[in-house]
């Protein structure tokens, strides 16, 4: 059985930091991407974050690119979102995805929520 399993999520001020895990079981994840997402209140999932199996490439939403970096586990079956400068509009919760490829993302974790405060 496929489980994704996300930890990190919590309230942080505005400005702050925050670094979610998400580890994977079930199956081989060192020959898939990995990724996160996140959906707020009231709105569509959108993508944030995306790596490679092998780690060498990376690829970010605009709307964090500059402030969030995506790495993988020396496992690969591990990765991680690092979070900082973070602002009120990125609360919402945050998915760890993976699969052949980002569109075509194939398992999903439960979610963790991350609150940003003013």
């Amino acid at each position: 059985q496929v489980q994704l399993e996300e930890s990190g999520g919590g309230l942080v001020q505005a400005g702050g930091s925050l670094r979610l895990s998400c580890a994977a079981s079930g199956r081989t994840f060192n020959t898939y991407v990995m990724g996160w997402y996140r959906q707020a209140p009231g709105r569509l999932r959108e993508f944030v974050a995306a790596i490679s199996a092998s780690g060498s490439l990376t690829h970010y939403a605009d709307s964090v690119k500059g402030r969030f970096t995506i790495s993988r586990g020396n496992a690969k079956n591990t990765v991680f979102l690092q979070m900082n400068s973070l602002k009120l509009e990125d609360t919402a919760t945050y998915y760890c995805a993976a699969g052949p490829a980002t569109s075509s993302m194939d398992a999903w974790g439960q979610g963790t929520l991350v609150t940003v405060s003013s």
